[in-house]
């Protein structure tokens, strides 16, 4: 089966294309014309060029594939411009998926987000049973992700589309070429560029677990159903205590209340937007931050089999990775 993966240059994609191509799928990557190629280094994948808002490219990428997985999307917690996470992550999904239906695809796999639930008062892991409204959403990249799992929904429901939708939590492990928030983290701390956090937690994910989930839910998943892909859960403090035991050297560190690190999260934006650049800290990631970002993946590992390694061996992975590609010295 050919199954054209959007975002394949990515980190999530890449994981994804080469683990269908490990199981015997034929990969068609969906590359924009400025992708970094890194991750698809001696992959034996077809590239097409083409792009989530520019629907001809898309019907030309999706020319005898009998499979699909959305992987791409835009993944930034802060822009001068929110409405080109709109235009990406909702109007190109709700363009790219009907044209897969009119393309005769058979089976589909979104890539949602963990981002979409709802999270526990009490901190207990959040399942899929966890829903959201949009009003529960911080910011505008969750406020993408979740009209866009709500678009792939109803397609499902409204029109057939056979999409199987999957909800990573935080991936981190190789191939990570332009930093995620979570793998910024893990980088900063092992340069030692991290001398405060704030209290919060993750569940951390090894990008290949995501990407064997991926598969599993192509090959086994039910049709609408949705399934958390997730690993640990950890507080910051212990994911930065595993960072300094990999590389040797324990750093101390502030705890900062989020009531501290807010308005210089604001300071940052404004200066990034008058100035240009990323700020180092984000509003909506602090917002975030105020609560445990635990999930369970229960409901993947019943229905599908799915498993995940340790954060340990994710993380280490992760910098072995850096090293590896000049990230980290």
């Amino acid at each position: 089966m050919t199954v054209l993966v959007t975002g394949a240059s990515g980190f999530v994609g890449a994981a994804v294309a080469r683990n269908l191509l490990g199981r015997g799928h034929r990969v068609r990557a969906l590359l924009r014309s400025g992708s970094p190629r890194l991750n698809l280094k001696d992959l034996d994948v077809e590239t097409v060029i083409g792009d989530l808002r520019e629907p001809g490219s898309l019907e030309a990428a999706l020319q005898g594939c009998s499979g699909l997985v959305h992987a791409a999307a835009d993944y930034r917690l802060w822009t001068r411009d929110p409405s080109e996470l709109y235009a990406t992550n909702v109007e190109g999904t709700k363009t790219l998926l009907r044209l897969a239906a009119k393309a005769g695809v058979e089976r589909i796999v979104y890539t949602s987000s963990v981002a979409t639930l709802r999270l526990t008062e009490t901190g207990q892991p959040s399942d899929e049973t966890c829903e959201a409204t949009l009003a529960d959403m911080t910011g505008d990249y969750k406020r993408s992700k979740f009209l866009a799992e709500q678009a792939v929904r109803d397609l499902v429901r409204d029109e057939g589309l056979p999409a199987v939708i999957v909800s990573p939590s935080a991936p981190i492990g190789p191939g990570d070429v332009r930093p995620t928030p979570t793998g910024r983290i893990i980088l900063e701390a092992a340069m030692g560029k991290m001398p405060a956090y704030v209290d919060t937690g993750l569940n951390v994910v090894h990008v290949d677990d995501v990407a064997e989930g991926h598969r599993l839910a192509f090959e086994n998943g039910n049709v609408g159903e949705v399934y958390i892909l997730g690993g640990e859960n950890k507080t910051l403090k212990s994911i930065l205590d595993i960072v300094d035991k990999n590389r040797g050297k324990h750093q101390r560190r502030l705890r900062l209340s989020h009531r501290l690190v807010l308005p210089l999260a604001r300071g940052a934006e404004a200066w990034a937007r008058r100035f240009g650049g990323q700020p180092f800290a984000t509003v909506d990631g602090v917002k975030m931050a105020e609560h445990l970002m635990f999930y369970s993946s229960a409901k993947a590992e019943t229905a599908l089999g799915y498993s995940h390694r340790s954060a340990d061996e994710a993380i280490s992975d992760a910098l072995a990775w850096f090293r590896t590609h000049g990230y980290l010295h």
